[in-house]
């Protein structure tokens, strides 16, 4: 081929940068990796591996918010509130029922979260499944740190896909 050709080679196939769509890559990329670790390794290992991957983040935000606010312990709507703001590029949540008792404090929660579009366009990744094991991962570990003995157990939990609003109805549950 000559110079000519190249150019002309090249012209055909010219694709400028702009075009290129990253968060479509990394949905490929993670439906693939959840279905592969899933039919090598079996369901058990495939969450225990996502949440530990939610767990590691979850664990760095709670040691920089103690560090941040100078303090081991928060209250849970204070924690919330904290973490809304700290983390508006990822997660959008609305809480639309509070239940409190001597055992525990469960929260209902509307939330659009970054996971939510790649879980939309990808056919095998659902709702509520294995993927989300991420968030569960993040939020328990963080809670945990953040909450000190005052909380036995917390427990976040998938209940619905609300395709009408784009979001998932999840519960926050923390057994005192």
């Amino acid at each position: 081929m000559d110079v000519e050709d190249i150019e002309q080679l090249n012209e055909e196939i010219k694709n400028p940068v702009s075009n290129i769509k990253p968060l479509r890559g990394f949905e490929i990329i993670a439906e693939s990796m959840v279905y592969m670790v899933y039919d090598i390794f079996g369901r058990n290992l495939l969450l225990s591996i996502l949440y530990q991957m939610g767990a590691g983040p979850g664990y760095q935000i709670a040691e920089r918010l103690k560090r941040e606010y100078g303090k081991e312990n928060f209250e849970i709507i204070e924690l919330i509130k904290i973490f809304m703001k700290e983390l508006k590029d990822y997660y959008s949540i609305q809480i639309t029922t509070i239940e409190e008792s001597e055992e525990k404090l469960r929260i209902i929660i509307e939330n659009h979260c970054f996971l939510r579009d790649p879980i939309k366009h990808r056919e095998r990744l659902k709702f509520g499944k294995a993927f989300c094991r991420v968030n569960k991962g993040y939020f328990e570990t963080a809670f945990k740190a953040l909450l000190g003995d005052k909380i036995k157990h917390i427990e976040i939990n998938f209940l619905e896909n609300d395709p009408d609003k784009d979001v998932c109805i999840e519960e926050l549950v923390f057994k005192f």
